[in-house]
């Protein structure tokens, strides 16, 4: 009987599709546990289903490559997810047009804390150069964040690990930061979570409220085409100075 268990699991084992399920498996039991918490921020879905994968990988013994051969769709549907976020966001479009330059005058100022505050802190307790520099785009969301990393020096994996450790601990706790500031706009609250926390910080902010949702996704787009086009340039200059 074990002998004829363990054959199934090498057949299932060597089909993509299987860990494509077990993702949207994860997610699935996730949410209902954050459902029956009240949508406590501690029960985070995604926090949740990324510790329920884990467990199974290391229980498995199954490589992170096979995983992503399934995974790897999921991955795929971001960029529709991402730019579906136009639909919301053009709803709000009277709300745009009236502070355009304050909301990029804050992603710009957000994206230069976020980068200075994580690099300052890494060099500070004696990371190593590429630690500091794997550190400098966790702000912006995973595919931007890993490309530039491999472009500046960094390493896109571990890039990619506070990339993930940084939208969880936003989504946990933006609100009990809100409202220890007395922030109560949710257009401000969804523009600073998704100028911190990208995409997990976005679909927090979608539980709350369309217009903070949407707010959240036009930040976490302007951080990540500015990180991309101006931190490269800035890190050369500096090496260069």
């Amino acid at each position: 009987m074990n002998a004829g268990i363990g054959q199934v699991w090498v057949y299932l084992s060597a089909s993509p599709l299987l860990w494509l399920t077990a993702t949207v498996l994860a997610y699935q039991l996730a949410y209902a546990l954050y459902q029956r918490s009240g949508f406590n921020s501690l029960a985070n879905p995604v926090a949740t289903a990324v510790a329920l994968l884990v467990a199974v990988l290391s229980l498995t013994a199954t490589p992170y490559e096979r995983y992503f051969e399934g995974a790897q769709f999921v991955h795929f549907l971001l960029g529709p997810a991402t730019v579906a976020l136009a639909i919301p966001l053009y709803q709000q479009l009277p709300k745009l047009r009236r502070n355009w330059f304050a909301l990029l005058a804050s992603a710009l100022v957000g994206g230069t804390a976020a980068i200075a505050s994580a690099m300052g802190v890494a060099w500070a307790l004696g990371a190593s150069p590429a630690t500091v520099l794997s550190l400098a785009p966790k702000a912006v969301t995973t595919p931007i964040a890993m490309g530039v990393a491999e472009k500046i020096g960094g390493l896109p994996s571990l890039t990619a690990v506070l990339v993930i450790l940084t939208g969880i601990l936003g989504a946990v706790a933006a609100r009990w930061l809100f409202d220890l500031l007395k922030i109560r706009d949710h257009g401000i609250r969804g523009f600073a979570l998704g100028a911190t926390s990208h995409g997990i910080g976005t679909a927090r902010a979608f539980q709350v409220s369309e217009e903070m949702g949407a707010f959240s996704g036009l930040a976490m787009g302007l951080a990540g085409i500015l990180t991309a086009l101006l931190l490269p340039l800035v890190l050369k200059l500096l090496q260069a100075a």
